[in-house]
């Protein structure tokens, strides 16, 4: 039975996966995992618009994956606290699949 608590968790793994399904911010993510980037420095193969490019950084930021820092005009993004763990809890239990999956057969 799903309730109500279950019902938010699954929205907020949703969520946290939406943002990363796209092959441009799974792109972004991996740039900034590493180290705080310059957005000047990070435009992706092959380029993009910089309208799109702040449309995806926004789109990370809202899913809580990543953080800007102001630095004069320019805006330096980091991988928030948490994010792979928010990104890890949003996958499935491998162990739960597979209980699942003998069950099944």
């Amino acid at each position: 039975m799903i309730d109500s608590r279950n019902v938010e968790s699954v929205a907020a793994a949703a969520a946290v996966l939406a943002a990363v399904a796209d092959p441009v911010r799974l792109q972004l993510l991996h740039s900034i995992a590493g180290q705080t980037r310059c957005v000047c420095d990070l435009q992706p193969e092959p380029p993009i618009p910089g309208n799109l490019l702040s449309y995806h950084l926004k789109v990370l930021r809202e899913a809580g994956l990543i953080e800007g820092t102001r630095r004069g005009r320019w805006i330096d993004y980091s991988l928030a606290d948490g994010a792979l763990q928010r990104l890890h809890a949003a996958l499935p239990d491998p162990a739960l699949v597979a209980r699942q999956l003998v069950v099944v057969r």
